[in-house]
């Protein structure tokens, strides 16, 4: 998976691609989906979200620049699996889940499999977790119309928030990086993940 899908299409990453290798990402997938789970594409969980396909996780996780001991903030826990390649980096990783149906099972694989440093709670996405702000890196698993301001607000300086925007049919994944002048805004790919409502504040993963 690492070779052929991962580093084939540029990602360089060392510490990236150890954790993509390390993490077991079957034990993440629905159990009827395992034989599966280290193909090229997303893969069904329940809720109606989605695992994202290997190079996209690998691809959000670079572009987050992150460093070992870096406190990140993940939006959308999903399955855990971009959770545990974030813990496996090195992060103090804290997830907010809108499902708590999710959220409560993340949690349970995460903890199950022995990752450190992951904290999950269920809650509206779009508000992140201010009481931890800030962040090292912030890393959304669905899709704004625009870069949520509460999630801006939370970055130190010099940090970076990764997140897909627009509308289903035209999203582009960008990075919002923060500096002394304000955020510096740079799109790196199209790519297309379930919506983030501001109403409900619903997370998933890639469709």
């Amino acid at each position: 998976m690492v070779d052929d899908q991962i580093k084939r299409r540029g990602i360089k990453d060392a510490g990236v691609l150890a954790a993509m290798g390390s993490v077991k990402r079957h034990l993440f997938a629905p159990e009827d989906l395992r034989t599966r789970a280290y193909e090229d594409y997303p893969l069904p969980i329940s809720n109606g979200q989605t695992m994202s396909q290997p190079y996209i996780v690998a691809l959000m996780t670079e572009l987050l620049r992150i460093k070992t001991g870096g406190k990140v903030l993940e939006i959308g826990t999903g399955s855990g699996y971009q959770t545990a390649c974030l813990s496996e980096l090195g992060c103090e990783v804290y997830s907010v889940e809108i499902f708590s149906e999710l959220s409560k099972a993340a949690g349970l694989t995460l903890k199950n499999l022995g990752y450190p440093a992951v904290n999950i709670k269920t809650g509206d996405g779009r508000a992140g977790w201010p009481e931890r702000a800030p962040y090292d890196g912030i890393i959304a698993a669905c899709a704004a119309i625009s870069a949520p301001q509460e999630l801006l607000n939370q970055l130190k300086a010099g940090a970076r928030l990764v997140i897909p925007i627009g509308p289903e049919e035209a999203q582009t994944l960008k990075v919002f990086e923060r500096t002394t002048a304000g955020f510096k805004e740079t799109g790196m790919a199209r790519v297309r993940f379930v919506p983030m409502l501001a109403a409900r504040g619903e997370a998933g993963g890639e469709k």
